[in-house]
């Protein structure tokens, strides 16, 4: 995912009982009721929530060779899904309201998804020829309000978002008081790497400069929303979606250097930033939360729950089960996939402390947005993961991101 490129957040093209009218132009398809293109922020009204548009992507891709034409589609396909559901959720929190609330918390953590995805797409056409580079220029998404991005008012602010730039470490739950957001530290990369080989240096330079983007950015929503308080709001809102993209860019680079060397193996370790205030990570208040991160792997059912979170008993998370659907797996890929099977069980136990933390907070579907929709992107991410570990030496398991929806039990 490029970060130096605009910011990113996520979500695809759909059509929702409607014809779209496709505006090449601008790369821009705008959708009766999901569709389309571009780039925006703000927020709705409680009358008119309007829709969301991103940009066309199909016509940027070039010839796509046979063998990765089933994963093309079915990341096209993602990308349609994931606006239908941004819109979605447009929808249910029409009222909501913070001038940034809709950026936040809706396009923020769409034109991530979407950058995952088109990565996805980029990966899958370089393995059998050349990679296609910057479709991440095509996930900034727009809200259109009566045919033009229109601001508003939502309330309860998101996903926070990525930025990179310095270098500290750990990890903080915090929040920031009216009177000084402070800033936010992330471990260095580059002394962590080891040689990089000539083939695989564009593309480390490339994302060593999006970690960057994404702590200016994080930074930029730590300012923007000074003075929005819950003691979690900083690690749900902006430290958790932040945490996410690192860990997504770092696969990258681990990916790129083990095309044409031995592969660096835990880089995630340097995914977790605090929030450094007067030199230290401290506690805040702020408020409304956001995507999330954390949350992992169990075992139960698939699903999407939006309920609340319930002052009196928040009830727990539980996720498909994982392994009784994967393939034999290969002598050389079993560290890889065991490495992502826990992440996916500390990934669930994350989200099931968040529901504990945020008890009390949040609309009535604070804990879709927050808690559960994070997790399943987070899942995703790590599905593919295992996907692509088995992939390298034997057959590519397909579809095992149908096990990343969660639901609430209560």
């Amino acid at each position: 995912m490029s970060r130096a490129l605009p910011k990113y957040n996520k979500r695809r093209v759909g059509i929702i009982g409607g014809a779209a009218a496709v505006v090449l132009s601008g790369a821009v398809i705008a959708g009766s009721a999901l569709a389309g293109e571009g780039a925006n922020n703000e927020g709705q009204d409680a009358a008119s929530p309007g829709t969301i548009s991103c940009p066309a992507v199909e016509g940027s891709l070039p010839a796509i060779p046979a063998s990765a034409k089933a994963e093309v589609d079915r990341n096209l396909a993602q990308l349609q899904t994931q606006i239908q559901e941004a819109n979605q959720r447009l929808i249910d929190t029409v009222g909501q309201g913070g001038p940034n609330f809709v950026q936040n918390a809706i396009l923020g953590p769409l034109e991530d998804k979407r950058v995952a995805a088109l990565n996805r797409i980029e990966t899958a056409i370089g393995r059998a020829a050349a990679k296609p580079e910057g479709l991440e220029k095509l996930a900034p998404c727009q809200l259109d309000q009566g045919g033009a991005a229109a601001a508003g008012d939502q309330a309860g602010a998101g996903a926070g978002a990525g930025a990179d730039a310095g270098a500290g470490a750990g990890d903080s739950g915090a929040g920031n008081a009216a009177g000084g957001p402070g800033t936010i530290s992330c471990p260095a990369v580059e002394g962590s790497l080891p040689a990089i080989p000539a083939s695989a240096q564009a593309e480390v330079t490339r994302n060593l400069e999006l970690l960057d983007t994404q702590i200016q950015e994080a930074n930029k929503r730590l300012v923007d929303t000074v003075g929005q308080g819950g003691p979690n709001f900083v690690n749900n809102a902006i430290l958790g979606p932040l945490e996410d993209k690192r860990v997504a860019t770092l696969n990258r680079i681990e990916t790129a250097i083990g095309r044409a060397a031995a592969k660096p193996e835990g880089l995630e370790k340097l995914a977790p930033c605090q929030l450094d205030q007067g030199g230290a990570a401290a506690a805040g208040d702020q408020a409304g939360a956001g995507e999330e991160a954390g949350a992992g792997e169990d075992a139960s059912n698939a699903g999407n729950a939006g309920a609340e979170t319930n002052a009196g008993a928040p009830g727990t998370i539980s996720c498909p089960a994982v392994e009784g659907s994967l393939p034999a797996i290969p002598a050389s890929a079993q560290a890889e996939v065991t490495r992502n099977l826990e992440l996916l069980d500390t990934q669930i136990q994350e989200a099931n402390k968040r529901l504990v933390d945020t008890v009390g907070q949040g609309g009535p579907n604070f804990v879709n947005n927050a808690i559960l929709g994070p997790l399943e992107d987070k899942r995703v991410a790590t599905l593919n993961r295992i996907e692509t570990a088995i992939g390298r030496a034997a057959a590519k398991p397909e579809g095992l991101e149908k096990l990343a929806p969660c639901q609430l039990n209560q």
